[in-house]
């Protein structure tokens, strides 16, 4: 049986923290350091990963395979972004 793939729209709150990330991280680089001033790999590849889904489900595409549809969702942004706030404060 062929499940049918969702309607894209596009979903503003995701595409505007993906163009947030992206501007401020453009502005700003020290955001993806940490104290001592160095780059900090893990919340980069958070912030990086958020992005990515804010901009991939921002924009209204829905990948068809189910693990990219998940990476790719909003639920994924959040995660992401809890990801990276946990790192940012050391947990």
């Amino acid at each position: 049986m062929i499940t049918p793939t969702p309607t894209p729209q596009m979903h503003w709150p995701c595409l505007t923290i993906a163009l947030f990330i992206m501007v401020a991280g453009s502005i700003y680089p020290l955001l993806f350091a940490n104290a001592q001033g160095r780059a900090d790999h893990g919340l980069a590849v958070a912030l990086f990963w958020a992005m990515s889904a804010g901009l991939v489900r921002g924009v209204g595409f829905i990948p068809s395979w189910w693990l990219w549809r998940w990476l790719f969702s909003g639920w994924a942004l959040i995660l992401a972004l809890g990801l990276a706030t946990a790192v940012r404060v050391g947990v």
